[in-house]
């Protein structure tokens, strides 16, 4: 089945490769759209909250809902080496996150708990009643969190390159030196930070996008959502299928972090893979997507 499944996703790949720019239309209810990319549709949407949240989705409306969301200073550009290897079928949803990409970047508000909260809320807006939720970096904390605010809205956990908790070392070394930036945001320091992720290279104009879209992140942003990843502090154990998913040369979430967090979740499944760093999504995606479609075909 696996087989079939990893054969249908390259057969997608070279059909949305050869696909041509559509023209953009509006979408319906409050979301606008504004640009469309081959199979992908991008909108703007405000939440409840008021916060405007910029998101790419592709995918009917009717399928399953996977939830991609990215990590710290990243965008949902992070995951644009994935998704053309998504089936058909599936519903997936990647958002900038506040403060992040073409997202609003309000004053405050940038704990893991406002994260979930916009999540959940685009969520209730886009009439997603549950979804497998994969979360990156920050963003596997901020998909634990939507899953002990509300278990029934969380099908699965992917907690890709990840760990207990963020309180460590390494964490509070990049602390003190993000509490030196300001804006414009260093070009240097973006750049050696978004490298020193990496293991296996990955195509020079993804990461010279990618690292230019951490500029464009201001710089208080830049500390309150990393003072807010170190503060916070896991609770309940998801109660849903999970899958922390890694490298074991990471250089932000150590194997043995991963392991522990493994460990600590009743039922985890773990994969580790060998050769990776700290974004198996960016660095290897068939990969990914392989291990995503393993852990849904269970």
């Amino acid at each position: 089945m696996l087989e079939h499944f990893l054969s249908v996703l390259m057969n997608i790949f070279a059909l949305v490769a050869a696909l041509v720019l559509g023209p953009a239309a509006s979408a319906p209810g409050e979301s606008t759209m504004i640009e469309t990319r081959a199979s992908v549709r991008f909108h703007d949407l405000r939440l409840p909250s008021g916060v405007r949240l910029h998101y790419a989705e592709q995918g009917p409306a009717t399928g399953p809902a996977v939830l991609l969301l990215h990590g710290y200073t990243d965008s949902s550009f992070s995951f644009s080496r994935v998704m053309p290897l998504m089936p058909p079928t599936v519903r997936v949803i990647a958002p900038d996150q506040r403060g992040h990409g073409k997202s609003d970047r309000p004053e405050q508000g940038y704990a893991v708990d406002d994260f979930a909260s916009d999540a959940l809320q685009l969520m209730d807006a886009l009439q997603v009643p549950a979804a497998t939720v994969v979360g990156h970096s920050m963003s596997s904390f901020v998909a634990r969190r939507m899953a002990e605010k509300a278990p029934e809205r969380v099908t699965r956990l992917v907690l890709l390159g990840s760990a207990p908790k963020a309180d460590n070392a390494g964490m509070h070394e990049l602390m003190t030196a993000v509490n030196d930036l300001s804006d414009p945001v260093d070009a240097a320091f973006a750049r050696g930070f978004q490298e020193s992720t990496v293991l296996k290279p990955v195509p020079a104009d993804f990461m010279d996008q990618a690292i230019e879209g951490s500029r464009t992140v201001p710089a208080r942003v830049w500390r309150a959502a990393l003072s807010g990843l170190i503060a916070w502090a896991p609770g309940a154990a998801p109660t849903c299928p999970t899958l922390v998913l890694g490298g074991d040369r990471d250089s932000v979430f150590s194997k043995a972090e991963q392991e522990a967090l493994a460990t600590a979740i009743p039922g985890a499944s773990l994969d580790i893979v060998e050769g990776i760093g700290h974004a198996l999504h960016w660095e290897d995606p068939e990969r990914f997507v392989a291990s995503l479609a393993r852990f849904l075909d269970r």
